[in-house]
């Protein structure tokens, strides 16, 4: 089976009968493979998604989608017997109101600490995170770049820029990702987080959609730079030429399914024409690895509304209950 994800980050498992099955985490593996970790991130609170998804019925658990995702992911990539770490993160609905301009973000501090105080007791050198919705960076890149004292830049490949604030007119936290990661948004999670990324430091690839012209003129403010779906399509050359000026020896890469071109695949919940093409990510994250020490690696976003479906069906069938 072709590996979609880097074999130096996600390592290949263990196959049996066509299946992949997870290596479990003891003291032998303990101690040669201490320096990666596999963070299961479900964090779901960050996106007010179910308009968006109208294909699932129950508009809780299209928000809920996330969640199932996480799991998904889990479930699907390669393991090479790091140790795993699951955030604990609530499923219940009630707890979503807006406070301070932030849609669920007591719960979402709540989960942040989480986060952050397994990471201190675990102490990893390098984590490959599995969402959850695109806040669930903000932890692992944040911790990681104060490990490595801020020679750390950011790859976020997303068809968004993910760099709104609380009091926009959308309160979800994913879609304020970014600015937290720079230090920005809310003072309670910001304050938080062990750094932050100089916007130098950062790069979109794959940045097809603002939604907004407002989010246009703050990433100009900020002084991010970008690459579109067509700059990448062909060759890495321009990301190649922005990891050599970055001023950074290590790299952390974010990867939102939404960059993904739905003509091909339909994985998460944004679905903008003309994105970039699997194969494309593929070479672009291993194009990165090859240029810079990767020492984080996120994939979210994944909205798995087949299995939600399914999930529902099996749910109402007898003596399944």
């Amino acid at each position: 089976m072709k590996g979609f994800l880097l074999p130096g980050v996600l390592a290949g498992g263990v196959v049996s009968g066509g299946v992949q099955q997870k290596v479990s985490t003891n003291s032998e593996v303990m101690k040669t493979n201490t320096s990666t970790i596999r963070l299961i991130y479900p964090q779901w609170q960050g996106g007010n998604v179910a308009a968006m998804v109208p294909e699932v019925k129950d508009p809780d658990d299209a928000a809920r989608g996330y969640y199932l995702g996480a799991q998904l992911l889990d479930f699907l990539a390669p393991c090479g017997g790091q140790e795993t770490l699951t955030v604990p993160v609530s499923t219940q609905i009630g707890e979503r109101r807006v406070t301070d301009g932030v849609l669920a973000r007591n719960v979402i501090l709540r989960q942040t600490k989480a986060a952050l105080e397994m990471l201190r007791a675990s102490d990893p050198g390098r984590i490959v995170t599995l969402g959850g919705d695109c806040s669930v960076s903000v932890v692992p890149f944040t911790y990681l770049a104060a490990k490595y004292g801020g020679d750390v830049a950011m790859v976020w490949i997303d068809a968004h820029p993910d760099i709104t604030l609380p009091g926009d007119p959308y309160p979800g936290y994913h879609a304020m990702a970014v600015t937290a990661c720079m230090g920005h948004g809310d003072a309670k999670i910001v304050a938080e987080l062990p750094a932050a990324f100089d916007p130098s430091k950062i790069l979109f690839v794959g940045l097809r959609t603002w939604e907004r012209g407002e989010i246009k003129a703050r990433q100009h403010q900020y002084g991010i730079k970008h690459l579109t779906p067509e700059e990448v399509a062909a060759d890495s050359d321009a990301l190649r030429a922005w990891l050599k000026s970055c001023g950074a020896s290590k790299v952390v890469v974010h990867f939102d399914m939404d960059v993904l071109d739905p003509a091909e695949i339909v994985a998460a919940v944004g679905t903008d024409p003309d994105g970039m093409k699997i194969e494309a990510v593929i070479r672009v994250i291993n194009d990165i690895a090859a240029e810079k020490e990767l020492v984080g690696l996120t994939v979210a976003e994944p909205m798995p509304r087949t299995a939600i479906r399914l999930r529902d069906m099996l749910g109402r069938l007898p003596l399944l209950e």
